[in-house]
């Protein structure tokens, strides 16, 4: 078997509203209900990237150590979704900690220039918001640069 492309991705929530607000409202998601309180999109632009993320690397990029903290329930999944720019990351987190959201890390540029700010969705997803330079078009005229081995 060869997988052409993630075809979708979604939580399976628990408490439909407080996710449909998080998910609508908090990040911008627009949501139809296709079904009785089953909520979704296709206008969304699909995945980039499908990545099985070992929890120690995630708690090293939330929390800096490679454990991560037993007062904080462990993610089952993770999900990040691109931004326009790092201004663009920076005012996402502000939203939504305006929102009363609470960021397991505010925004940072990794080592390999992509910028992040991380939290958890109400149903235990490590939600990341992002911009990922490498991912997004070169501004018309521009020369792009090589890619970045390994990423």
């Amino acid at each position: 078997m060869q997988v052409s492309f993630v075809a979708g991705f979604g939580p399976i929530v628990r408490d439909v509203a407080t996710s449909r607000t998080f998910w609508g409202a908090g990040l911008g998601i627009a949501l139809q209900e296709a079904d009785p309180a089953y909520w979704a999109t296709e206008a969304l632009p699909g995945v980039k990237v499908f990545a099985l993320w070992p929890l120690s690397q995630a708690a090293e990029s939330c929390f800096g150590t490679a454990h991560w903290p037993e007062a904080i329930p462990a993610p089952q999944a993770w999900l990040e979704v691109d931004v326009e720019s790092v201004g663009a990351v920076a005012a996402a987190a502000a939203e939504l900690q305006a929102a009363g959201h609470r960021l397991l890390r505010g925004v940072r540029e990794e080592p390999w220039g992509q910028t992040t700010t991380r939290l958890l969705s109400p149903e235990g997803l490590l939600v990341g918001v992002t911009y990922t330079p490498a991912l997004h078009a070169p501004p018309p005229g521009a020369v792009a640069g090589p890619e970045e081995p390994g990423r």
